[in-house]
């Protein structure tokens, strides 16, 4: 394990100025400077994990902030990002690493299918090289089948999976039964699996991390191999999907799009004069509100329906744009599945949500907050 060097005040100092000095060159999108910050960092005697999680860590969530804030273009997040991403790579060249003792403890690490954010990941798994393990890092949007059959291949000590959208949450869930079913033990993290790691208890998960030095600490620990099994069905784990809501609202969400954008359009009628590429993003938003409604209804979950509104609402007020302006496609959503009582109930909280009510309609659980980080 590397070593701390935060524990004393002047080496607080010397990361908050480094943080500071990090954000200003990422911000210029000055890549050189930002490099020298961040081995001048290390050349001061900071420890690389510390660089990783204590420097770069919270520069890439104000750059985060900054976007949902309307200050930052997708444009300038993604290079920020990107910045980022090339100064691990660099690191991972220069720092030491620790050497194991006895036979390395081998960890796959991988992004949930269709997850693009990578950098969690491979913040982890630079974390986890610095400590001494056998790190194989597979990026972003891992297929299910192809992350099994690499896991055959390989049969690592266990599997470290990041998703920090919800949306991905049934694919997660594919992928911890499966790894666990040829005995793999998964560890999961990200925000999708909520900030208290209720969705990783419920999708099956052997264990859950908020953060990579805490999913550090609960590999040094270690996770029992589980007994090979049969590939258990989704519903097996979540009884409530037998009633396929779930299953008919993800497979009709063109069908649903295109009818709440037909709606629109009668009740609004300044939308007959949208261009193609205003209508092209309204169909987008629509979408991911048939996505996030789909995913509560697979985990049960309406929290995570209403938080992702309550994150949509203030990324639309901070563009200027009214946050109840959603609430004309979700009564139209509401006519169209009428004959669903669970996705019903989920779109009630979510409108009463919008209209600051506090009132709790039955029908499913609500949970703890979550945050929505998807871009």
């Amino acid at each position: 394990m590397t070593d701390r060097t935060t524990t004393c005040g002047g080496a607080g100092s010397l990361l908050e100025k480094a943080r500071e000095e990090l954000w200003l060159a990422v911000r210029a999108r000055d890549e050189g400077t930002a490099e020298q910050v961040v081995f001048g960092a290390l050349d001061a005697g900071v420890g690389a994990e510390d660089v990783l999680l204590d420097i770069i860590v919270p520069v890439q969530r104000r750059v985060g902030a900054e976007w949902a804030a309307a200050r930052f273009s997708v444009a300038q997040e993604h290079a920020a990002t990107a910045i980022h991403e090339r100064i691990i790579a660099a690191m991972a060249r220069r720092a030491p690493v620790a050497e194991p003792h006895g036979t390395p403890v081998t960890v796959t690490v991988a992004c949930v299918d269709g997850e693009w954010h990578a950098l969690p990941a491979r913040l982890l798994a630079e974390v986890l090289r610095q400590r001494g393990y056998g790190v194989d890092f597979l990026g972003s949007q891992v297929p299910t089948p192809n992350l099994i059959a690499h896991l055959h291949r390989t049969t690592p000590d266990a599997l470290a999976l990041s998703s920090s959208i919800p949306t991905r949450l049934p694919n997660a869930h594919a992928a911890v039964t499966a790894a666990r079913a040829i005995g793999v033990p998964v560890l999961v993290g990200g925000a999708a699996f909520g900030a208290d790691g209720r969705h990783a208890r419920r999708l099956g998960a052997d264990a859950w991390a908020p953060d990579a030095r805490a999913a550090a600490a609960v590999l040094d620990r270690g996770l029992p191999r589980p007994a090979a099994t049969a590939v258990r069905e989704s519903h097996e784990d979540l009884p409530h999907l037998a009633d396929q809501e779930y299953t008919l609202v993800s497979r009709n969400k063109r069908r649903l799009v295109r009818a709440i954008l037909d709606g629109l359009e009668l009740r609004l009628p300044d939308m007959r004069g949208y261009t193609e590429t205003q209508r092209e993003r309204t169909a987008e938003d629509l979408a991911h509100i048939v996505d996030f409604l789909a995913t509560a209804l697979y985990t049960d979950d309406l929290s995570v329906f209403t938080d992702f509104l309550d994150w949509t609402g203030k990324i639309l007020e901070a563009r200027g744009v009214p946050a109840r302006s959603v609430d004309p496609g979700l009564a139209l959503l509401q006519d169209e599945l009428k004959d669903f009582p669970r996705a019903l109930a989920v779109l009630a909280r979510g409108r009463a949500a919008l209209a600051g009510s506090r009132q709790e309609p039955e029908g499913l659980r609500s949970g703890g907050p979550t945050r929505v980080p998807e871009r």
